[in-house]
């Protein structure tokens, strides 16, 4: 896979960030809160091609601690291995901030995202009961972790 530029997000992008959230999550996130995710402790970044945001990501910072909380790749980018691309991103960042963890939660269902997670080196640490929303009600969460 040739090589994205990765940048770190602003206000002025989240029509974009927008979009593709909304195409990847049946409960999206609202404008509101994804907003609130481009300041303070929390990070956004996006992976381009030619100008166009392809995927992002929305990493929060607590300490010597961090919690990805959201990834997406454009339906018509998935499959590529942008996640994964983001992923080492997102490792490179936590390694180079002298971070120590990195903890995320995924659908149960999400069989290829925890697949992804798992060939990374995230292990389970855990479940949330009922803590997503989906069509017949809720789904539990797998609580997922990397020492780095």
């Amino acid at each position: 896979m040739a090589p994205y530029p990765i940048i770190k997000l602003d206000p002025t992008q989240i029509n974009d960030l927008m979009a593709i959230e909304k195409q990847c999550h049946q409960f999206p996130m609202s404008e509101k809160l994804m907003l609130s995710c481009l300041t303070g402790r929390y990070s956004a970044f996006g992976c381009f091609e030619e100008q166009v945001l392809i995927a992002f990501y929305i990493v929060e910072q607590v300490g010597p601690d961090y919690t990805l909380t959201d990834i997406c790749v454009s339906p018509s980018n998935q499959g590529a291995g942008i996640a994964k691309y983001m992923l080492n991103h997102l490792l490179d960042l936590v390694r180079s901030a002298q971070g120590e963890n990195i903890f995320l939660e995924v659908r149960k269902s999400n069989e290829n995202a925890i697949g992804l997670y798992s060939s990374m080196g995230f292990a389970e640490v855990g479940v949330r009961k009922n803590y997503y929303p989906n069509e017949s009600g809720r789904e539990d969460a797998i609580l997922m972790a990397l020492t780095v």
